[in-house]
């Protein structure tokens, strides 16, 4: 598929700064959901920008250093797990989604949004497998994961009992049985480890 069809779409409508959206982070059981957005010239193309996970890290971390070179406007936010417990993690998704549209130093005319399930206050189209379909979905994606991968290093330095740097924070066999023996740390997302940990009474 074309990646800019959806950009274009818009553009020939006139519209001339059009967001791209994403997240990373939505099934892991610690840390952070984070969100990028980014608003890119459709006149000076990267090569390579695809989905985000079909990427290697350092080819990533190239491409994410390209995009906010060539970026009109980026823009990354995260929700934290705290927040995450309180407000769940569809919410927290809208959310940090919102922020960082939101936070684009050049206003978004559309906004590109990948995912159909997050309904945001923002003007949007929803694009499924976003990502891989829409080259401003895609930068986004690419900053996002890079962003994440870069705090999940420095949690992996602080809490290295955990292995944070190999399972990436997702709920492996390795993970759930060291959450068990010695107990979550304070990235540990506890709505989403309650079935097979319990905080003991105080």
């Amino acid at each position: 598929m074309d990646k800019l069809s959806y950009e274009r779409k818009y553009a020939e409508k006139g519209l001339k700064n059009i967001a791209g959206v994403d997240e990373v982070g939505r099934g892991p059981l610690a840390g952070p959901v984070v969100c990028a957005s980014v608003i890119m010239p459709l006149d000076d193309i990267i090569d390579g920008v695809d989905d985000s996970k079909k990427l290697s890290e350092k080819k990533r971390e190239k491409l994410a250093e390209l995009i906010k070179e060539k970026a009109i406007a980026y823009s990354i936010k995260e929700v934290w797990q705290e927040e995450i417990d309180q407000i769940n993690i569809l919410n927290a998704v809208k959310k940090c989604m919102t922020e960082a549209v939101n936070g684009l130093s050049v206003k978004a005319e559309i906004t590109l949004v990948d995912g159909v399930d997050t309904a945001l206050p923002i003007n949007a189209e929803y694009v499924i497998k976003g990502d891989a379909n829409s080259y401003n979905i895609g930068c986004a994606s690419i900053l996002a994961k890079v962003y994440r991968a870069n705090l999940r290093t420095e949690y992996a330095k602080e809490f290295p009992e955990y292995g944070f740097e190999k399972h990436k924070g997702y709920g492996t066999k390795n993970h759930i049985e060291k959450i068990k023996e010695i107990g979550p740390c304070k990235l540990h997302r506890k709505t989403f480890i309650k079935n097979f940990w319990v905080e003991p009474a105080k």
